[in-house]
């Protein structure tokens, strides 16, 4: 690995604003030791690359083009820096794998991201003391696991450089959460960076007030091509396997390493493309929403069972499970609440787990309308689904333009009801009877 934006795919205008802040926050790091005293226009003992870079970093005017609080005003240590950044995409754009680089380049005991010194190496494999990482397992993120984390987040780094806290999928921060982390981002700790994830700025994603005091770092949807090449330099995936992957996966580096490598992906996705072809009548409609919703929990229940076994064992088996004697049967009479609770968590998560795979489902379904309505309008475009793109053309030709985007909609009308909590068996049945009806 070069260095730690090695794997942000596609994102080279991100990855310079990223690079400068890091720049910054060494000179700022810097900044709080003595400062050696230039005679004579000569440079200072232990003057380095790295000084001249900050340097030119923190010259006025060289700060964020978004005008958020990172644009630079004055050549001083650290003004491209800030405390609190919002990383914003689509899914599949690595709004988390920018975050993680972000904290290895602060991390970095050369200050550049080096990806081979032990801070970039502990953070990228999520063991640094200083960064802590928040991946919500359920629909949302509370506001006592907020309240920890913030606390946690006040303390001083214990590496001398900088406490982070990475925040992904920060759009399921709770009302209260949210308020809970507002006050560490208008009153931060010294040292301490805010990273949060989420889809976009707008008010259902992330509050106006805590937008208000965070940098901005907007990321696209990768190209295909920029996908594939990662996939045959990182994976070792066969070149043309990895240009299919990545067609299929719409830019979502996840979901094309997960095609290109798991041969059941691939059979649930050839499940799915094959959905409008078995969509003959009301019957048929239904049997085709609960195929889908029973796949989307069976994927979901497989992905979480072990974290699930192996949570329960170590719950258990710190409660006392197994030992004896009087106090041991006491401990496990009184452990209902704990177990209870874990239980929980769990049906959270798998609730989530489920969803995600729905929602994975839905977004190759919508490439396949999406396909039969570029073709109805000859637009000059590739398929998305190379492998269906026969299906598609004849849907193209039997539907015409009209009916296949009120098809595509009706797919993205299905994934936006589900985002708002309506039960996952009712939306893919209205979605069916939609698709069927045209």
């Amino acid at each position: 690995m070069t260095d730690v934006f090695a794997d942000l795919v596609g994102q080279d205008e991100a990855v310079a604003t990223l690079r400068r802040a890091a720049a910054s926050a060494a000179a700022l790091l810097r900044a709080g030791a003595p400062v050696a005293v230039r005679v004579g226009g000569g440079e200072p003992d232990g003057y380095d690359d790295l000084d001249a870079l900050a340097e030119e970093f923190d010259e006025p005017g060289a700060g964020a083009p978004d005008g958020g609080p990172g644009e630079a005003a004055a050549a001083e240590p650290g003004a491209g820096m800030t405390h609190a950044w919002i990383f914003t995409g689509p899914p599949g754009s690595g709004r988390s794998v920018a975050a993680r680089a972000f904290a290895a380049a602060l991390q970095c005991v050369h200050g550049t991201g080096c990806g081979h010194c032990p801070g970039c190496h502990t953070t990228l494999a999520g063991t640094h003391a200083d960064v802590r990482l928040v991946v919500p397992e359920g629909l949302s993120i509370s506001v006592g696991e907020m309240r920890a984390l913030v606390l946690r987040a006040a303390s001083t780094p214990s590496g001398g450089r900088w406490q982070v806290v990475i925040i992904e999928d920060a759009d399921r921060l709770t009302e209260a959460a949210g308020n809970a982390l507002l006050k560490a981002v208008e009153e931060p700790p010294p040292r301490t960076v805010f990273l949060l994830c989420a889809p976009s700025t707008h008010p259902d994603d992330i509050s106006v007030t805590i937008r208000s005091r965070c940098r901005v770092v907007p990321l696209r949807q990768p190209p295909a091509g920029a996908v594939a090449e990662v996939l045959v330099r990182r994976d070792g995936i066969a070149p043309d396997v990895a240009q299919w992957a990545a067609a299929a996966a719409q830019g979502h580096v996840g979901r094309a390493r997960r095609l290109a490598r798991d041969p059941e992906a691939r059979q649930r996705r050839e499940a799915v493309l094959a959905v409008p072809r078995r969509l003959t009548g009301v019957g048929a409609a239904f049997d085709a929403a609960s195929a889908l919703i029973e796949a989307a929990e069976a994927e979901a229940a497989a992905s979480v069972a072990e974290a699930d076994e192996a949570e329960r064992a170590a719950l258990q088996t710190a409660l006392g499970a197994g030992g004896t004697g009087r106090g041991a049967a006491g401990a496990m009479r009184g452990a209902a609440g704990q177990l209870k609770e874990l239980e929980r968590r769990q049906k959270s998560r798998a609730t989530r787990a489920q969803r995600d795979a729905l929602d994975r489902a839905l977004v190759d379904l919508a490439g396949f309308y999406r396909d039969a309505l570029t073709m109805a309008l000859r637009a000059p475009v590739a398929p998305v689904h190379t492998d269906t793109a026969t299906t598609a053309a004849a849907g193209a030709q039997k539907w015409d333009a009209e009916g296949a985007l009120r098809r595509l909609e009706a797919v993205l009308e299905c994934r936006a009801a589900i985002e708002a909590n309506v039960k996952p068996r009712i939306a893919v049945e209205a979605m069916m009877l939609s698709l069927w009806r045209g």
